[in-house]
């Protein structure tokens, strides 16, 4: 039994290619580990957001010294890192938004990277401190990014291998639904890319 986090960042919904291939890895996780929860997370809905000068405040004051400013500001953040810790298994839906990741996303990753919480460094260099986490990610893109021409413009999956890395989540493995606006390949696109689906 597993505890599944899955994040949705598309604004899309039903038309939404990461969502969609993101439930399918949720549905293969469950038929291999039966009797496992799945939270969802909707940041697309429920506006995660960007820093602001009161969220890094917050950040850098020790909880003791927390006014109530500090303690609204950094709800978001505290309840973000307290998900991935409770969660076992985390699906991050990714569609490539003009080469890069959603806004969205951003934000969520700019409140759980949080020195001495999230990371810290040392003598070695900086350490990653979620540990034990297995990740999922599900990218989406109307051109084929996995290889080709354009795998250099991909600042999706290199970007999210080392940020969630950099943190400590370094068992990642990446499925894709890409080319949906290609001739020739969005007939097959979906379908390949829910075939792709591996599940370790």
């Amino acid at each position: 039994m597993k505890k599944i986090l899955h994040i949705i960042t598309s604004p899309r919904g039903e038309a939404s290619m990461s969502i969609k291939l993101g439930n399918a890895i949720v549905e293969k996780i469950l038929a291999k580990y039966p009797g496992s929860t799945v939270k969802i997370k909707d940041i697309a809905k429920s506006l995660f957001p960007h820093l602001e000068e009161a969220h890094l405040t917050s950040f850098f004051t020790p909880a003791e010294h927390y006014t109530p400013e500090n303690r609204e500001a950094i709800k978001h953040s505290e309840e973000a890192v307290k998900e991935i810790h409770d969660a076992d298994i985390i699906v991050v839906g990714a569609p490539l938004y003009n080469f890069s990741i959603p806004s969205t996303l951003k934000a969520w990753i700019d409140h759980i990277a949080r020195a001495g919480i999230t990371f810290k460094y040392d003598e070695n260099g900086p350490q990653g401190l979620i540990n034990g986490k297995k990740i999922y990610l599900a990218i989406s893109s109307g051109a084929v990014y996995s290889d080709g021409p354009y795998k250099p413009a991909d600042f999706v999956e290199p970007y999210l291998k080392f940020m969630l890395g950099f943190l400590g989540m370094t068992d990642i493995s990446v499925s894709r639904i890409e080319g949906t606006m290609v001739p020739g390949i969005k007939d097959t696109a979906v379908e390949k890319g829910l075939e792709s689906i591996a599940i370790d």
